[in-house]
């Protein structure tokens, strides 16, 4: 049976050499048709991919420098407000040591003024207490030489020595002068 199948196989196949586009009598035909067949894939690209491949490559470059641009002006305008931030903490610290020293300074000046008031009011008060130590004292000077003349007239009673008032006022005066 084996047999009978490779005849009936011989048969019908005519004298098949292998594929036949190795044939080289076939060579011809299908550079021909090779030839046609890239010369219509060039026309078909370079009439219609190819165009829009490069307008699509353009808008896209397009798009890409004008994101730069949008993105160069907005680093500038960032900056250009960091500047103006600045500029502005500058300005608000500067304000602020100004009215800090301003208000230092009125401070300072009610301090003057309550402290030469108060100055004032202890000078005033000292010059009080002085005067009623002075009156004190004059009293003082008065009651001792009162209590010296009654002392002397009684010790010189008890003496029994007789003395009038006005030696003894004498004698007191005297020895409180010195």
């Amino acid at each position: 049976m084996a047999t009978e199948a490779h005849q009936v196989a011989g048969e019908m196949a005519p004298e098949a050499a292998g594929m036949p586009q190795l044939d080289f009598s076939t060579f011809p035909n299908q550079i021909f048709w090779l030839v046609i067949t890239l010369i219509v894939i060039y026309l078909v690209l370079s009439r219609t991919a190819l165009p829009r491949i490069a307008s699509v490559l353009s808008e896209r470059q397009g798009t890409i420098t004008n994101d730069i641009t949008a993105a160069e002006e907005l680093k500038q305008k960032a900056q250009d407000a960091e500047d103006a931030y600045n500029k502005a903490l500058a300005e608000a610290r500067a304000e602020a040591g100004r009215i800090a020293a301003e208000t230092k300074a009125e401070i300072q000046a009610e301090l003057d003024v309550a402290i030469s008031k108060a100055d004032a009011e202890i000078a005033a008060k000292t010059a009080e207490a002085e005067k009623a130590i002075a009156v004190i004292r004059a009293g003082s000077v008065d009651s001792i030489k009162a209590v010296a003349k009654d002392t002397a007239k009684e010790i010189v009673s008890v003496m029994g020595i007789k003395a009038d008032a006005k030696t003894i006022t004498a004698a007191v005066t005297a020895r409180m002068k010195g």
